[in-house]
């Protein structure tokens, strides 16, 4: 299944790129030049999340976005399970197509995860890390157990499928600024179906179906990546992941850290705080 829409260029200035992973056919932007800085969205958002911060950074840093295939203008393949495996599978592939060495990843909600996943198969490669309002270890926490255990059901998924709860609920309760109009359009467009979601309904379950990844990864990311340069960018009014719980986790991995807490962003931080994360990532990597 393809996605048809254009995004505004007003909004999404950016030229549209495509990969042919193994898996289906992956959208993905690459803007300006300098050192790579792969960006890696969350649910149910897809590249244009990121539209403010690369127009902030792409004079100075080559910025990479990719939506995941089942999200944004990536192709919703027959018979793909949407797992966050798989998602790290795809782009890593990317990574590899594009042969990225000495680069940054950026990963906010479920691009934390994924970018953990893509960075610890390559650390050899990576120079740092950025990671803002997001986890990489099994959720054992019972808000997120619930969290996951609610969308899982029949009544929720067909809510997020047929009524696209992700994109007309949670974005705005997600975000301290209230989006336009436009703005919220460009969500929406990317989702137009019930079968065009079977990504975003898939990944509240993947909180507790992906617990052998994070489980991986909560050993993987220390033992690898923990002696990297590290940007913490945290947005303190999120509802999902509140400033005190993960944050401090994250600081013990990363002993070379850099801590930016952003007091008025929503759990969307790249919506609610452009200025701030872009400043702090050229301050830090520059």
């Amino acid at each position: 299944m393809e996605i048809t829409f254009t995004p505004d260029t007003s909004l999404y200035p950016f030229q549209s790129r495509y990969f042919d992973t193994s898996a289906g056919r992956m959208h993905y932007i690459d803007e300006g030049a300098g050192t790579a800085i792969l960006l890696c969205h969350g649910n149910p958002t897809w590249s244009f999340l990121y539209r403010h911060i690369i127009g902030r950074l792409r004079d100075r840093f080559r910025c990479i976005a990719g939506d995941y295939l089942g999200f944004g203008l990536s192709e919703r393949p027959t018979g793909y399970g949407y797992t966050i495996e798989e998602h790290a599978r795809s782009v890593g592939e990317l990574v590899d197509h594009l042969g990225l060495d000495g680069f940054l990843t950026m990963g906010q909600d479920w691009g934390g995860p994924i970018s953990m996943a893509v960075d610890t198969l390559r650390a050899d490669r990576v120079r740092g890390v950025v990671l803002g309002n997001t986890w990489f270890w099994p959720a054992d926490e019972p808000r997120a157990k619930i969290f996951s255990k609610v969308m899982s059901t029949r009544y929720m998924q067909r809510q997020i499928l047929e009524k696209n709860f992700f994109v007309e609920k949670l974005v705005p309760r997600g975000t301290s600024r209230t989006l336009s109009a436009a703005e919220m359009d460009h969500y929406r467009a990317v989702q137009p179906s019930a079968a065009a979601r079977a990504g975003v309904a898939e990944m509240p379950k993947q909180i507790l179906a992906a617990r052998p990844l994070l489980e991986r990864l909560a050993h993987d990311v220390p033992t690898t990546l923990g002696a990297k340069p590290a940007l913490l960018v945290w947005g303190a009014k999120d509802f999902a992941f509140p400033l005190r719980r993960n944050l401090p986790r994250m600081q013990a991995t990363f002993p070379d850290h850099v801590t930016v807490e952003l007091p008025t962003a929503n759990h969307y931080i790249q919506e609610d705080a452009p200025d701030e994360i872009a400043q702090a990532i050229t301050r830090r990597f520059g």
